[in-house]
């Protein structure tokens, strides 16, 4: 990763973390740019450049008004409707389609024996990413603040597969998530280790719209297991492919945001720049 995207990374990530703290004080432009040790002007442009929107309106989409207003938009029939036409609403960017298709026990067997995977880093607008594939499609994806101890992590969920440091099509296809205009995004296959439990989660979670939140508990209702919160949260945590499957679309009921496996601020900052991309593209 460049050292100049990962300190732009830090500052917004040091900005994020200072607005959340501070919110009740309404910080204004000056405070947090010095904050961070900028000067108000270079401070503006690079969270407006990062962002699309300024640092008062990207605070506002953070804010639990913001999580709870959503999360009442999440109810509406017309909107469930459209979703399962495939639609999002109008001025909506398009859904991004995920084709979920389970490993064979046979690759699996033994951590991965004569299993080959194809890895790669690169950058994303939250931090280096490793994005890992097989020929069927994306295995595991994680953000990684140093690289050798996300590579080991990788390792250690297929021990016995092979690896090759290769960036391929599965892998450029799946990055083109990080872009505003999903309409050009190719149909992206993953390729998921799982139990059956744990599938029928990540599926659910592939089913909630681009700048979109829901609850645990919602989705313990959409796969018919009402009482399962719980273990529905758990599956969550499991997920092996940050983003594209978005556990980070999931907060609690009360509207708190909450935790996050790759870190509760870049969820923040994830939810924040997904509610901003959508604000952008409504406007365009």
């Amino acid at each position: 990763m460049g050292a100049q995207t990962q300190t732009n990374y830090s500052r917004i990530a040091a900005a994020i973390t200072y607005l959340k703290s501070n919110f009740k004080t309404q910080p204004g432009l000056d405070e947090i740019a010095e904050k961070i040790h900028l000067s108000p002007f270079h401070f503006q442009k690079l969270f407006t450049e990062w962002a699309g929107v300024s640092p008062k309106k990207f605070l506002q989409y953070l804010t639990v008004q913001y999580a709870k207003q959503m999360l009442q938009e999440q109810q509406a029939t017309l909107f469930e409707a459209a979703y399962a036409s495939g639609l999002s609403g109008p001025g909506r960017l398009h859904d991004l389609f995920v084709n979920l298709e389970g490993m064979t026990p046979g690759e699996y067997k033994n951590g991965g024996e004569n299993l080959a995977i194809n890895y790669s880093f690169a950058d994303s607008p939250f931090g280096t990413v490793l994005v890992a594939s097989t020929s069927k499609g994306i295995c595991y994806l994680a953000f990684a603040e140093e690289e050798q101890a996300a590579f080991l992590k990788l390792q250690a969920k297929f021990p016995k597969a092979s690896y090759q440091q290769l960036v391929d099509t599965a892998q450029q296809n799946a990055l083109y998530i990080f872009n505003h205009d999903w309409s050009q995004l190719n149909q992206i296959k993953l390729h998921l280790k799982g139990t059956e439990f744990q599938l029928k989660v990540w599926e659910a979670l592939l089913k909630i719209p681009h700048g979109q939140l829901t609850t645990y508990g919602k989705i313990a209702k959409k796969i018919n297991l009402p009482n399962a919160s719980r273990a529905v949260g758990t599956a969550i945590g499991d997920n092996p492919v940050a983003f594209l499957i978005p556990c980070h679309r999931i907060i609690q009921a009360t509207g708190v945001i909450g935790g996050y496996h790759w870190g509760n601020i870049r969820k923040a900052a994830i939810i924040g720049w997904e509610a901003a991309s959508n604000a952008v593209q409504e406007k365009a």
